[in-house]
């Protein structure tokens, strides 16, 4: 199988890179890609069995400002790959957000929850799953996931590692609930769901269990040897931002079941695996 893994710069584009070893991959970064060139993608997409579009426009307060530009990134692009997959007689995995729902729940969001995406981030990447359905109803999966941190890229993990470092308390938001998710665990999950050939259909990729980013950033001391006591709670209002946050970010995972596959582990034990890596980052 010949993968092409577009935004391979990025902090998931690069773990997945990683996770796919010694099989036969292309990865493109931006730089090497644009995905809103139709002509441009169905080149690059050639020759290839599967496209991960780990690609995106994902400054979530800079898309407020430039929605046009995003939705160009998230869902134009989108659409140029899937329709570049469609001629290629390629399957598709696009990568999407938590941001697609209103984030006002109680419960995990199901895979086939209504969306209403609040910010022009969700709207762009919700326009982008629906561009990969349409072209690739059959060979396409959509993958949701949250609140990542990885190795390669910043992220609120290295922040508070470094904040740690920098300041004798920080205060951090208490009032939103996600699964931080970390994202060579999310590559792992994501080259399973391609090799299993699960059914086309939409998958939340988020670790199980849930925290705020208050609990996350506790958590990130203890690991480092610092008092968690150092980290106080605060809230959203305290912090405003051009784009609204979710509140709830909790995603459900019953679909995996469809694909012979378990959830991913309780997002405390998966940062815990990750701290060595985290600890060597920059």
């Amino acid at each position: 199988m010949r993968w092409l893994v577009t935004g391979a710069g990025g902090m998931l584009g690069t773990d997945l890179v990683a996770a796919l070893g010694d099989r036969a991959v292309t990865a493109l970064t931006r730089a090497d890609l644009d995905v809103t060139d139709p002509q441009a993608t169905l080149e690059a997409v050639a020759g290839h069995d599967v496209v991960v579009n780990a690609a995106a426009w994902t400054g979530v307060d800079d898309a407020e400002a430039n929605e046009p530009q995003a939705f160009a990134v998230n869902a134009i692009g989108a659409r140029a790959l899937a329709q570049a997959c469609a001629a290629a007689g390629a399957a598709m995995l696009q990568v999407s957000t938590d941001y697609v729902f209103s984030g006002d729940a109680t419960v995990p969001y199901a895979e086939n929850a209504p969306t209403a995406p609040r910010s022009a981030y969700g709207r762009t990447k919700l326009a982008g799953e629906w561009a990969v359905r349409s072209a690739l109803p059959y060979r396409s999966w959509v993958v949701r996931t949250a609140w990542l941190y990885g190795g390669h890229g910043p992220n609120f993990v290295a922040t508070m590692r470094r904040l740690e470092g920098e300041r004798e308390t920080v205060s951090v938001v208490d009032d939103q609930i996600g699964q931080p998710t970390w994202t060579a665990e999310l590559a792992d999950r994501i080259i399973a769901l391609v090799d299993a050939d699960a059914p086309a259909g939409t998958y939340h990729g988020t670790s199980s269990g849930a925290t705020t980013w208050f609990g996350l950033a506790r958590l990130v001391f203890e690991l480092a040897g610092a008092d968690p006591d150092r980290v106080r709670p605060t809230t959203t209002a305290e912090f405003p931002r051009p784009a609204p946050r979710p509140a709830w970010s909790v995603l459900g995972h019953d679909r995996w079941a469809a694909a012979g596959l378990g959830p991913m582990r309780p997002w405390d034990e998966a940062l815990r695996a990750a701290w060595p890596q985290m600890s060597r980052a920059t």
